[in-house]
């Protein structure tokens, strides 16, 4: 026996032995590829030399003496410490993640080969004017020169994740920079989703009734808004058709985000005589979906006509938020009407040609090799109409409303082959002053944006991007898919830049953009009939307009304030008749439950603090609500409303065109009304909470459910891994609150915090090295970097850090500096 004993204990030690070397040597290899900061390397192509001042934050200050040299640098930091981001998003943008993740990735290849998006970029490449081009290809050396540093100096790979994920890598090119623009233009772009959305409520509801779950944001409904069955007369729609989810990593990749996941962002103005310093304030937080690393990196670059520091994207050239020593921008989304997905008729006597205004004409057809690894490679036929792309039927469900011999396709502004959106950022870049600035917005393409702008005397706004011409005639008004053969659906051109929004020195001296409308113009010169927000804007013009000037101060503490306006509004609605009735029920009852829970609300003013049990029973009693109000009348359709609507909610209890229909349950004998839904909801709510947290109604934390989750985008599904490299923090604020942190809305875990300010910034012309500026996660995308996650926690905290263009300030707390030393020509 103890022979046995002796034996078992030798393997056990073997084993754990083999564990340790084993973690030993992976720790060791994903090391390899952290950089070293102070180090000096000799750069073949320099005109001078080139230093990098990391300061205490990891942020890159870079100086070199021509504009060409300190791109160079910027290309050579965002390759040092985002690698594996940057090869990743251009893999998506080229369609060729098979290559890499095998066959789950191959419906996100498909619709990326079928838009034809890096093809389209490196078309766009030679429509570029002579200094962007300079730009792009300095910056595209700086990347390459890291590249050769990590293929000799034996730098694990140059990401650990190349380890798990080999692949080659290619030189970096200035169509990649374009395909990464392009790529984040789709994160914004929400209106082909809504289309397909509308299009089937249409085919499940009445109109009035469409009115108000996908309500118009117009000061005067469109009430003229065409039958969609009607535009196709006795066709069948496959309604019900399953086309499947992509698995949750290629999810994380996919720049085509759910619905109300699209961008959309914060930024707001004063002028001098609204500045408690007598110099303008400029704040902004634009939103995307978390991820870590975050897709923000924090630069400073030194440029010949001064300096520059900001909000970056890897991959790009451009800081898309930042000030220099004279201008400040802010980019927030516009949603500007871009895309319309349009219905193709195709030829029965043939399916390789498709109906148009002036009879059947042939698709222009490529086809194209998809490498998939551990696979057969696979042959797409990509199809092309006069209107755009034609879609995959699993696309958005695009196939559900699309007719028996149809297909759909799609007309967009960034599907542009001479896309010149980078060369107008970095004229804005560039730009000194509000004239520059406007101006450089005319070569500005996709996707549409609102630019807040600002020097140390004057505002302005500025809308961004192409706005599609269409006809007074358009059947839908491209707020549902159209029959693509008639003439007046189709773009005719695009409308003057002269008619794109603008505003300045606005005589309130304030000026701000939450995503809301920004202008009443009526189709078919209208913006749009959707936009982004219509509930922070409210709580934002009351904190501009409740102090006669602003500090820096009150700037930050508006990007992080908490309350909820939407809260406010419904929960008055919704209570009115459950508030304070009847006597107390007994300890433990479900109306004891009931009672309590309405107690805390009754007290609650609205602020979403992550320490405080309201938000959580406000957030999780609205979501039974809506579910119950929908669900007999959609069927499976009320699984793609995931996040309240407070439009619709507030129009339901308001009684609004007679919306409290929605309350009575369609499959009863009886009617109910909508003080009965609103407790059965408030009920159901308090289960759910029981079942799921185990806790008292006020031990209940809103932090413990909406934890901000910076997953890594491959690595974050991997366990054991995914507890090094995803990144979570408990958080306040809501879907509606300034301090956005959009709910999951969906799953086990609705109220995760999945999307909000990756990104905030201050900016403070009177004292302009007063700014400050900061990210979620932190600078580098290297899991066992201290600077991976390093500023998640200020960030959590609603803290800053400084956003100075002082050279001196960068160099006294650098944590090293990288010199790029010019190597003299052979």
């Amino acid at each position: 026996m103890s022979t046995l004993f002796k034996w078992l204990f030798r393997v056990f030690v073997s084993i754990l032995g083999l564990g340790i070397l084993a973690i030993i040597g992976v720790y060791y290899l994903a090391s390899r590829s952290l950089p070293e900061y102070s180090a000096e390397f000799d750069i073949a192509g320099l005109t001078g030399d080139v230093e990098i001042v990391r300061d205490n934050a990891n942020v890159p200050h870079i100086f070199g003496p021509t504009d060409e040299d300190v791109y160079f640098g910027l290309g050579f930091a965002h390759a040092q410490d985002r690698l594996w981001q940057m090869v990743i998003m251009r893999r998506t943008a080229e369609g060729r993640l098979s290559e890499v993740f095998g066959e789950r990735a191959l419906p996100l290849d498909d619709i990326m080969r079928r838009l034809d998006l890096y093809d389209l970029a490196k078309r766009s490449v030679r429509h570029q004017d002579a200094k962007t081009i300079e730009i792009l290809e300095a910056y595209a050396a700086g990347v390459n020169a890291w590249l050769e540093e990590v293929n000799t100096g034996a730098r694990g790979r140059g990401a650990p994740e190349l380890f798990l994920f080999p692949n080659t890598l290619a030189p970096w090119t200035p169509a990649d920079s374009l395909a990464i623009g392009k790529l984040m233009a789709m994160q914004l772009s929400a209106h082909m989703e809504n289309e397909v959305l509308r299009a089937r409520a249409t085919l499940a509801l009445p109109p009035e009734r469409l009115a108000d779950i996908m309500p118009d944001n117009e000061e005067a409904p469109i009430t003229e808004l065409a039958d969609y069955a009607a535009l196709f007369p006795k066709s069948v729609f496959p309604r019900y058709a399953e086309y499947g989810d992509l698995p949750a990593d290629m999810a994380r990749l996919s720049p085509f985000k759910a619905r109300g996941m699209a961008g959309a962002s914060n930024a707001w103005a004063a002028a001098p005589a609204r500045s408690a310093n007598g110099g303008t304030l400029l704040a902004n937080d634009p939103h995307l979906e978390f991820a870590a690393p975050s897709i923000w990196y924090l630069a400073r670059i030194e440029l010949e006509h001064g300096g520059i520091i900001g909000g970056t994207i890897p991959g790009t050239p451009v800081v898309l938020s930042g000030r220099s020593d004279h201008l400040g921008w802010a980019m927030t989304s516009s949603y500007a009407d871009d895309q319309d997905v349009f219905i193709e008729k195709l030829n029965p006597d043939d399916p390789e040609e498709y109906l148009t205004p002036d009879g059947y004409k042939r698709f222009e057809i490529r086809q194209t090799i998809v490498k998939v690894k551990d696979s057969e490679p696979r042959t797409l036929t990509m199809r092309w109409t006069e209107n755009g792309p034609v879609l995959p039927a699993r696309h958005y469900d695009v196939g559900k409303i699309t007719p028996a011999g149809h297909v759909a396709s799609l007309s967009w502004t960034a599907l542009s082959p001479r896309d010149t959106s980078v060369a107008a950022l970095l004229a804005l870049n560039r730009a000194t002053t509000i004239d520059e600035a406007i101006a450089a917005g005319e070569n500005y393409i996709s996707s549409s944006v609102n630019i807040t702008m600002v020097t140390a005397d004057e505002i302005a706004l500025k809308t961004f991007g192409v706005l599609p011409k269409r006809s007074y005639r358009h059947q839908t008004k491209g707020r549902i898919p159209s029959p693509g053969w008639i003439e007046h659906n189709r773009w005719n051109g695009r409308l003057s830049y002269g008619l794109n929004p603008e505003y300045r020195a606005p005589d309130s001296g304030l000026l701000a953009n939450t995503n809301d409308k920004v202008i009443d113009r009526r189709f078919p010169n209208h913006m749009s009939f959707l936009w982004g927000d219509t509930e922070r804007v409210k709580r934002l013009e009351r904190l501009l307009q409740s102090r006669d000037v602003h500090t820096r101060e009150s700037f930050m503490e508006a990007q992080l304030d908490t309350v909820s306006p939407t809260a406010r509004r419904l929960l008055p609605l919704i209570a009115k008749d459950l508030w304070f009735k009847g006597a107390t029920a007994p300890e433990g009852t479900p109306e004891r439950q009931r009672q309590i829970a309405l107690d805390l609300l009754a007290d609650w003013n609205g602020e979403m603090n992550e320490h405080l049990p309201e938000p959580l029973i406000y957030a999780a009693w609205m979501r039974s609500l809506q579910t119950r109000l929908i669900r007999d009348e959609l069927g499976p359709l009320e699984e793609s409303f995931t996040h309240i609507n407070p439009v619709f909610l507030a129009r339901v209890f308001l009684d609004v065109d007679g919306a409290s229909a929605w309350c009575d349950v369609v499959q009863s004998t009886q009617t109910e009304d909508c003080t009965d839904i609103a407790r059965i909801a408030l009920d159901e709510a308090l289960v759910m909470l029981r079942e799921r947290y185990n806790k008292d109604l006020a031990s209940l934390r809103w932090g413990d459910a909406h934890i901000a989750t910076h997953n890594h985008a491959v690595l974050g599904t991997i366990p054991v891994l995914n507890w090094f490299v995803n990144i979570h923090q408990s958080t306040s604020g809501g879907d509606n609150t300034l301090m956005r942190g959009t709910t999951l809305g969906t799953g086990p875990d609705p109220f995760q915090n999945v999307h909000g300010a990756g990104y905030r910034g201050v900016y403070d012309f009177a004292d302009p090295d007063s700014s400050v500026f900061i990210m979620s996660t932190g600078q580098s995308g290297h899991p066992l970097s201290r600077f991976y996650d390093d500023l998640g926690e200020l960030w959590r905290r609603g803290e800053y850090i400084p956003m100075s263009l002082d050279p001196e300030l960068a160099r006294a707390g650098s944590v090293g500096i990288t010199v790029l030393r010019a190597q003299a020509a052979e």
